[in-house]
């Protein structure tokens, strides 16, 4: 699989892959509050894509604020049914968070499964509170810069330029 910076021509299929790997409904979640009107961070978003073309996987990322702090959204992250299982979803993340970081970028949250991402190191914040109804034991986060979440805490909030 290459993994590569999301393109403008990649959109539709990669909405066609989220709508396959997500439940219908999906853009009515709370986390999706957060990213109307506002656009991905663009360097973090990677598509992978096998030696044929075909898209097997796709990370986002989207700038929020938790108080006077940014921070990233990391999401939705998914990995085509068919190609599950192989590392590609772990590829996508690993290679993005270090992106993020060698972009500068100092924290991450995300809202998903704690068994899965705490590999990754995301771990429960409690201080972080994303929009209702958002499961809190969902809830995510992960310091790129050691110390990036000390102190940071509250609401989430859409990004404001």
């Amino acid at each position: 699989m290459e993994i590569r910076q999301e393109q403008p021509q990649d959109w539709w299929e990669v909405e066609a892959l989220y709508d396959l790997c997500f439940a219908p409904g999906r853009e009515a979640l709370s986390s999706y509050r957060l990213r109307d009107d506002v656009a991905p961070v663009a360097e973090l978003s990677r598509v992978a894509r096998d030696p044929d073309g075909v898209l097997g996987g796709v990370i986002r990322y989207w700038p929020v604020r938790v108080g006077a702090a940014q921070a990233l959204l990391l999401g939705p992250i998914a990995v085509h049914p068919t190609r599950q299982g192989e590392g590609l979803g772990s590829a996508l993340m690993i290679e993005s968070l270090q992106i993020a970081k060698n972009l500068g970028w100092t924290r991450v949250l995300l809202v998903g499964d704690a068994p899965y991402y705490q590999r990754h190191g995301f771990a429960k914040s409690s201080a972080v509170t994303m929009p209702p109804p958002t499961n809190p034991d969902r809830v995510l986060a992960r310091a790129l810069q050691p110390g990036a979440w000390d102190g940071v805490a509250g609401p989430v909030e859409k990004h404001r330029d």
